[in-house]
């Protein structure tokens, strides 16, 4: 487990951190519109491709010796490798068995089940309300507020996806939870994320159609995108959401992890996809009262 006395320092709080990580993921949305053309597995191998050559620039930046290896144990190589590219992986599956409004709602219970994995005892059920009125705040934005029949929406013939929807839901609360906790150093992501490039690689070329014809297709508006989302949701926002859950306050993060959905609608309709409506000042209002709830202390 960590040893809090080896914190290092940053210019700024972890917390904040991990909620810029937050922010990253909001832009997926809008980067993916400019990506779809891509096919996802591919996507994923170029993206974290790009998020292991930010430890190098990094190293190279402060002249540090390039091919340092981690020190990784294999739980530790495991988990981190399994949870990066294990959500992906379930999520992909769960878009093609099921619905996408569906499978956003089933995968966002990743925030609830990490609210609860580190809450203290004595909080667990303010944290179990407060968590769930977050949930119903990112429902609202996720699905507009419209009106859907539970049995109709959740068919039988989807299950499987929902299924992998809940398994991608449980491997990133058990993902953060565990790094969080872990004592390995947060550029270590920068080799998982190579694993998962390779991984994701394979999946591309098992699953999906033809490498060349796709990368003839590509512009520079693509090519633009795919190294934002390196940078950012699918690559760098990896290690500042690691620095958040092993240095900041993990309970507040879990909460305000339920605003992505949230944030991810104010910024497509900053650029003209997609429209406002009050529907996400209600679910961010939602979020905020489920945020304090959680993090509530009894005495």
């Amino acid at each position: 487990m960590f040893n809090s006395t080896t914190v290092p320092s940053f210019p700024i709080n972890p917390t904040s951190i991990g909620v810029l990580a937050i922010t990253m993921w909001a832009s997926l949305a809008l980067l993916s519109v400019l990506t779809n053309m891509v096919p996802p597995f591919l996507l994923l191998a170029l993206c974290f491709f790009i998020s292991g050559l930010l430890v190098l620039l990094k190293r190279a930046w402060y002249r540090d010796p390039l091919f340092t290896l981690p020190k990784l144990t294999y739980p530790q190589w495991f988990v981190g490798v399994g949870g990066l590219f294990g959500f992906h992986f379930f999520y992909f599956m769960a878009i093609r068995h099921a619905p996408a409004l569906q499978v956003s709602l089933v995968c966002y219970l990743w925030p609830l089940l990490l609210a609860l994995y580190v809450s203290s005892p004595g909080n667990r059920w303010l944290t179990l309300l407060g968590a769930s009125i977050g949930f119903i705040g990112a429902g609202v934005v996720i699905t507009d507020g419209a009106q859907f029949d539970v049995a109709d929406s959740f068919a039988s013939n989807d299950a499987a996806g929902y299924g992998y929807a809940l398994i991608a839901a449980l491997i990133w609360s058990s993902y953060s939870w565990y790094m969080g906790e872990s004592n390995n150093h947060v550029e270590d992501i920068g080799w998982m994320s190579l694993v998962v490039a390779l991984l994701a690689l394979i999946c591309h070329l098992v699953l999906e159609a033809n490498t060349f014809t796709t990368l003839l297709q590509i512009d520079g508006i693509n090519i633009l995108a795919i190294i934002l989302l390196g940078l950012g949701p699918v690559g760098g926002a990896f290690y500042l959401w690691d620095i958040g859950m092993k240095f900041g306050h993990q309970s507040w993060l879990a909460s305000l992890s339920f605003a992505t959905p949230v944030l991810s609608t104010m910024l497509l309709a900053l650029f003209g996809i997609g429209y406002l409506t009050i529907n996400v000042l209600l679910a961010l209002a939602l979020i905020m009262v489920g945020a304090g709830i959680c993090n509530i202390k009894r005495g």
